[in-house]
């Protein structure tokens, strides 16, 4: 059970981390090929990325810290 717990927890960083790079890579290229659209608001271009970098680092730390709980549950059995 808990190594299945483990496990899930290691697909759910990888596609966090995964669909993070791929967001960032899309929003760099929507930028460099429609400037004029980002010009409008009053945020830079970039905000939106580091929101969302929050957001994967709070989820990437809260499943770093279940797996470390795992693995010291792990050890005691």
């Amino acid at each position: 059970m808990l190594e299945r717990l483990n496990i899930i927890l290691n697909s759910v960083i990888g596609s966090f981390i995964g669909v993070f790079i791929g967001y960032c890579i899309y929003r760099y290229f929507d930028y460099t090929n429609h400037p004029h659209l980002y010009e409008i608001e009053s945020a830079p271009w970039y905000t939106s990325i580091q929101i969302y970098g929050l957001a994967v680092a709070l989820i990437v730390f809260i499943a770093i810290i279940i797996k470390f709980l795992i693995k010291k549950k792990m050890r005691s059995i």
